[in-house]
């Protein structure tokens, strides 16, 4: 039996909505910040559209990867030698989570500057950390899920439909 596949999809799946978490809160509800707004403050009508724009952009991403995590969750689904785990699935959901916000934390707000969690904060490192920490946290919570979950075997199969568990063409 292998939870590879189910692994990989459910990571890919948790960053991009993860990703998705991070774009509606953080840029659009609360509008903290932006995906440029480090570079480009959006204080002008021109500036908040190149923002946009770029949020766009940031959530057409997230986007296809939440779609090829599905995609990939459905042709595991199918195999046989996959075995289905709520628990697997949880864990690299939240371990998804937690690697998409230690790279884009990383990446955009301590490598590249392009914004930080709460841009407009006198010292905007302690919400930077706050969301590296979070995403630790996400990360080592959701690898245990999938670590300790308990071990299928055959007759987990047995109880599910033989049509839902055909082979991948």
């Amino acid at each position: 039996m292998r939870k590879e596949p189910l692994v990989a999809a459910g990571l890919l799946i948790g960053a991009g909505l993860g990703g998705f978490v991070d774009g509606i809160v953080l840029h659009q509800l609360l509008q903290v910040h932006n995906m440029l707004s480090a570079k480009l403050p959006p204080d002008t009508l021109v500036d908040a559209k190149v923002n946009m724009f770029w949020d766009g952009v940031f959530h057409a991403g997230v986007w296809l990867m939440t779609s090829v995590g599905l995609v990939m969750l459905f042709r595991a689904g199918r195999r046989v030698d996959v075995p289905w785990s709520g628990r697997v699935l949880a864990g690299a959901l939240l371990a998804g989570w937690g690697l998409f916000n230690l790279v884009e934390g990383v990446i955009d707000h301590e490598l590249l500057g392009l914004h930080h969690v709460l841009e407009y904060a006198p010292d905007h490192r302690p919400a930077d950390m706050a969301f590296l920490l979070f995403g630790a946290a996400l990360l080592v919570a959701g690898a245990c899920l999938v670590r300790f979950a308990p071990a299928a075997t055959g007759d987990d199969l047995q109880s599910q439909p033989a049509d839902t568990r055909a082979p991948d063409a």
